[in-house]
């Protein structure tokens, strides 16, 4: 996972957890479950990434392994 991509996750996220807290706070119960939608879309995001990052690492492996024979 590239930095830009996880620093935009991670501040999707927050934001999220901001909203959701500021609607619970205020009884905006819009506000509170967009907070929530938000946070899941970062953490659906996040999980990409990391298959992305694993599915690259396998395949390094594997090209290692292959050069080395």
């Amino acid at each position: 996972m590239g930095l830009g991509d996880k620093i935009s996750n991670a501040t999707e996220e927050a934001v999220g957890k901001a909203k959701e807290g500021f609607g619970d706070a205020t009884d905006n119960e819009s506000l509170e479950a967009e907070g929530k939608m938000d946070q899941g879309k970062a953490n659906v995001k996040q999980g990409g990434e990391k298959i992305k990052d694993s599915a690259a690492g396998a395949f390094n492996d594997a090209t290692d392994k292959r050069e080395k024979h």
